[in-house]
């Protein structure tokens, strides 16, 4: 392995991080608020009510500007992969992009082709039409999602692809493998609900901010019922989706769910730590291990949990990376030699039939092909293997925040759905303000979220096949650092604009609708 210029490789990583993150502030509320908005006026076609016209429009102008917004930043991260990652782009392209390119031509081509008709076709088209229309939009932007996140997926799990030795690419040879893998569906879906339990968090806080200043009490109290009830059903799916997002990961990702749990030595049995403190313990055996000061735990759970079993093993960080032969685990030493094997009969291949010595190179291909699922432990032959351990606290606190978050929405929106029926939710100012305070800890537990589905996998762009050190392009560092800061400042004034339109526009609140005879009798004059 060549030398690794970590200047390049840490700053080339902070700026797709900091892309990612400022991108998923925006991404999660367009998701959910599209559907809220298509419940709510389907309440308006159904019942007649003008209320829920008033209600629909109100929610609707959020959701265009927060749309707006999210689509750009997105556009730099999906660039970013040219340019920061062109060795991830050369080797994984054909397969990695073929769900950004449908994302791209069928999702976002539904999406902004009726979302004019959604804010512009009010009086214009028929109340079923421009329901479909609002239903269509809803549709696109959660079908955007699932393209971007089956992408995100297969390189959590790959699956549905062959490496082609002549191009040294992968390549697809299996697209309904790649949309359907276990991953693939479960991250989509568990991904999508907790941007419905956000989005639901929103809309009780802002209309909980109506309440506290005695405004708008029947837009405010018609909006929070619908976002709760919304919001719990998504939240109990959600914790569904979790447990089979662990099992995923256990299987797959077996380093990801260790560090996540703190589980050094694997374990019958293994307990789930609820909550606990870690601290660092320098052993020369085991550098940066994390010993707990003060945990909680639930026996056999962690088990469970892993593999639907109380009794099953559960391999820790250090049966990974120094193998355990009872349980047919090897070591990451032992992955790097056959990873080193597969590079070196690569390019034993190549070199053999540029020559034509076929002899040479059918012979290279079978070692190859025998060793290639280890390929990327190869890049660390001559490298700590330590390096592939991923930081334990991040994972490990940002899982526990993140689930003890989600439990305290439930709470909200239970606390919220039984005020609203006994019509007391107006008198309860404690609760109104907490609903208000809980919108920056949804964004907060949608950010952890995906702290612990990235960070837990570092080192690997892809899993097992290609670590970050073999992916980043070979620029200059200092190019990444000065895009870095220019995104910074770009992305920071563009939440800033977004944070000051919003809420000039809540200020502002629902507008009065002009009564529909009304309506029709100035667009007849207007066109007379």
């Amino acid at each position: 392995m060549e030398h690794v210029d970590y200047s390049l490789l840490d700053w080339s990583r902070a700026q797709f991080a900091l892309t990612a993150m400022y991108h998923w502030l925006f991404v999660p509320l367009t998701l959910g608020l599209s559907f809220i908005v298509a419940f709510m006026e389907t309440l308006y076609v159904r019942t007649g009510n003008p209320e829920w016209k008033r209600i629909t429009k109100f929610w609707m102008t959020l959701f265009g500007i927060n749309f707006a917004i999210g689509v750009a930043t997105g556009i730099i991260m999906e660039f970013e992969f040219g340019t920061n990652w062109s060795n991830y782009s050369w080797f994984v392209g054909d397969i990695f992009g073929a769900p950004l390119a449908i994302e791209g031509i069928m999702a976002f081509f539904m999406e902004s082709t009726f979302i004019a008709i959604m804010f512009f076709g009010w009086n214009k088209v028929s109340k079923k039409f421009h329901l479909a229309s609002t239903w269509l939009v809803a549709i696109g932007s959660n079908l955007s999602a699932l393209w971007i996140l089956v992408a995100n997926a297969w390189m959590q799990n790959p699956a549905g692809m062959k490496f082609n030795p002549d191009t040294a690419r992968n390549e697809m040879i299996n697209f309904w493998q790649v949309l359907f893998s276990p991953v693939a569906i479960n991250k989509f879906h568990h991904t999508v609900l907790s941007a419905y339990v956000l989005s639901s968090v929103f809309v009780i806080g802002v209309s909980a901010w109506f309440l506290i200043k005695n405004k708008e009490h029947i837009f405010a109290k018609k909006s929070m019922k619908l976002a709760a009830i919304f919001g719990l059903i998504a939240s109990f799916l959600t914790i569904v989706t979790g447990d089979g997002s662990a099992r995923n990961m256990a299987k797959y990702q077996p380093m990801k769910f260790a560090a996540m749990e703190n589980l050094y030595d694997g374990k019958q049995n293994a307990p789930l730590a609820v909550f606990g403190f870690l601290q660092k313990n320098n052993v020369e055996s085991s550098p940066n291990k994390q010993d707990f000061v003060f945990k909680i735990e639930i026996p056999n759970m962690l088990s469970y949990m892993a593999f639907l079993n109380p009794n099953a093993y559960v391999p820790g960080i250090h049966d990974l990376v120094k193998g355990n032969a009872e349980h047919n685990i090897l070591s990451y030493k032992e992955r790097s030699k056959k990873g080193e094997i597969a590079i070196n009969s690569l390019a034993e291949y190549t070199k053999a039939k540029k020559s034509g010595n076929d002899s040479v190179a059918n012979a290279a291909l079978i070692k190859f092909k025998e060793n290639y699922s280890h390929f990327g432990y190869g890049y660390y032959a001559n490298r700590d293997v330590n390096e592939l351990i991923p930081s334990v606290p991040s994972t490990f606190y940002s899982f526990r925040i993140m689930v003890g978050l989600g439990f305290h929405f439930i709470a909200l929106f239970l606390v919220i759905l039984i005020l609203i029926m006994k019509d007391k939710v107006d008198k309860k100012r404690i609760i109104l303000y907490t609903a208000l305070w809980t919108i920056p800890l949804a964004y907060i537990a949608s950010e952890l979220g995906w702290i612990v589905a990235e960070v837990g996998r570092q080192p690997w762009v892809i899993q097992d096949i290609l670590p970050t050190i073999a992916a980043v392009s070979q620029i200059k560092p200092t190019s990444v650092q000065i895009t870095f800061w220019l995104f910074f400042v770009i992305f920071t004034g563009l939440l800033i604009a977004e944070i000051k339109i919003m809420v000039s526009q809540i200020k502002k609140g629902p507008v009065e609708e002009i009564p529909e005879r009304s309506q029709n009798q100035i667009n007849n004059k207007i066109k007379n």
